[in-house]
């Protein structure tokens, strides 16, 4: 894997950054979540938090903070799938509308948590090669 240098390389990072994007829009436009303040404000904050973690994880600059990180991130992921499909239930918005930004924000949550298994995987093998050459 590449070195890193800051969280604005993270593919992850940008697609979330993309998301957010995609919801206060979808926020902004469509009449009866304007007017639903409480929602609105809830969707909106899940789906800026997925990338404000990714990126607050990253500045720590180590792997125990970034994957715990990571994993609020994944948890918001899921947060906006879930405000997504409650608005189809209460007819907000429509689930062919929807579809495809809930089964990004599904993709982008399997990816979070392979970069957490990733992340976790390289902990173990650096932990291994202490205890063989201490």
């Amino acid at each position: 894997m590449a070195t890193i240098h800051s969280f604005e390389e993270l593919d992850i990072w940008k697609k979330a950054q993309a998301y957010a994007v995609m919801i206060f829009n979808l926020t902004d436009l469509n009449e009866k979540i304007r007017k639903d303040f409480s929602f609105k404000d809830q969707i909106k904050r899940a789906a800026l938090s997925i990338s404000n973690n990714i990126a607050e994880g990253f500045e720590y600059n180590n792997n125990n903070d970034f994957s715990r990180f990571l994993r609020i991130a994944k948890g918001s992921c899921g947060e906006v799938r879930n405000c997504l499909i409650f608005s189809n239930n209460v007819g907000y918005t429509n689930y062919s509308d929807n579809k495809e930004l809930i089964d990004s924000l599904n993709l982008l949550g399997k990816q979070i948590g392979k970069l957490m298994s990733y992340i976790h995987q390289k902990r173990i093998k650096t932990s291994l090669a202490k205890t063989r050459n201490p």
